[in-house]
Order: structure tokens, then C-alpha cells, then sequence
């Protein structure tokens, strides 16, 4: 299965997957958003109406405080999932470590890994439990540094974990500065899923070109460096 790049999430099949959505970053405690909650909605409802998926995953870190989840979150939520009743997806909510308040927002399908054919979608935080040929996460918000502007990627390796492959999203809400992973070690992530940082390649996903761009291994860039 042939996974599709676009604006920090991927098609798999006819399953739309992204991650980190973090809704409620930027947002006061007066409860007015600081631009990050429309933005995530605008480009989401251009996700699901250009690719018109089955599903929607929403792998994982959907909200971002711990303890509050003030009416704009809910707001913002409610919006997500009106999207996807729009274009007739199902939506499903594989939790993250961040998910702690999930049932106050979200009162829809949540599942600890999701299936998509031979991918099972999972957050990430913990090892899985499913096995896979494909494991799609997120948690570490990886960004790449290119000619001096830090970029969104995502990371890919074959047989990466326990004989599968495994594909890290960037975080979808472009609040989150991310990680620059260009100097990261295996130890410096987070994930468990990450058991050899070098053997990960960075991909970009280029607005201008409408094409993913893929970059060396991390081992091979650092030795560039």
C-alpha cells in the first residue's frame, strides 16, 4: 500500500491519516483561539474533500492540555468531526499520551491501533501490539533543518521495527515548533518505534511541487554535516 504525502498527513488505502493535532495549543485561558484551531479545521476539511476518505485516523495526541478542555477545544473538535460526517468518513481517535481529557471532547470510535489493510495506526507513545508489514505514528513532531529553515517532515525505514516498516507523521498542528531530528540519536526520541534513528529518511512534503521530497538517511546526513 503506497502511502499518499500531503500537508503533514497521509492517505493509506482509503483511510486519511494524521497526527498531533493538539487542539487547544494556542489557546488562553480566556478560551479565545490564537489562529491554530482554524487553521487545523481549514486544511483538514481541504484533506478529507480532496481525497474523500472512508476514514479518518486521528493517530494520536488529538488534544493537548492535561487537565482543561475549554469550550473552543470542544468547538474545534465538533468541527473535525462535522467534517468527516460530511464526506461520509468514520472517524476513529487512536489515543495519545496527551489524550488524558479525550472523553470530554470526543464522544466517537476510539481504538488503541487501527487497521488500514496491512498498517496498523497507533500514536506511538507505547510499543504496539498488533503486527504489521506497515506502522504508522506520530508522537516525536519531527522537522528537518534545510538551508537554514526548519521544515515539517516525515520519517520513513524499512524494516525498522520487529520486520515491519515504520512511518513517523509530523505533527499536524503547525503551532508545535517540533524536533529537529537531523542530530538526534535512537535515545533522543521518544518513541519506542525508533529503535535506529539512522536508518530514517526525512521526507518533505513540497507545497510548490505537490511532491514528497526524500532526503538521505539521518546517519548519512549527519556524516555529511
Amino acid at each position: 500500500m503506497e502511502p499518499t504525502y500531503r500537508d503533514r498527513a497521509v492517505v493509506l488505502g482509503e483511510a486519511l491519516v494524521l497526527a498531533d493535532l493538539h487542539v487547544g495549543k494556542g489557546t488562553s485561558n480566556l478560551e479565545l483561539p490564537v489562529g491554530g484551531a482554524t487553521d487545523v479545521v481549514e486544511r483538514f476539511e481541504a484533506l478529507v474533500e480532496r481525497y474523500e476518505p472512508r476514514a479518518v485516523v486521528f493517530g494520536g495526541d488529538l488534544l493537548h492540555s492535561f487537565s482543561t478542555v475549554p469550550r473552543s477545544v470542544r468547538r474545534t473538535v465538533d468541527a473535525l468531526a462535522a467534517a468527516c460526517r460530511e464526506a461520509g468518513a468514520r472517524p476513529v481517535v487512536t489515543p495519545g499520551n496527551h489524550d488524558t481529557m479525550l472523553d470530554v471532547a470526543w464522544d466517537g470510535p476510539t481504538e488503541r491501533e487501527y487497521r488500514v489493510g496491512d498498517a496498523v495506526v497507533l500514536h506511538g507513545h507505547e510499543p504496539p501490539e498488533a503486527e504489521a508489514d506497515l506502522y504508522v505514528v506520530g508522537h516525536d513532531h519531527p522537522t528537518v533543518e534545510i538551508e537554514g529553515q526548519r521544515r515539517a517532515c516525515y520519517l520513513y525505514a524499512e524494516d525498522a521495527y520487529e520486520g515491519a516498516d515504520v512511518l513517523m507523521l509530523p505533527a499536524f498542528n503547525r503551532l508545535l515548533a517540533g524536533v529537529d531530528v537531523g542530530g538526534m540519536s535512537t535515545a533522543d526520541f521518544q518513541s519506542p518505534l525508533i529503535t535506529d534513528a539512522d536508518r530514517f529518511r526525512p521526507i518533505v512534503y513540497d507545497e510548490a511541487s505537490e511532491e514528497p521530497l526524500e532526503f538521505p538517511p539521518l546517519g548519512e546526513i549527519r556524516r555529511m554535516l
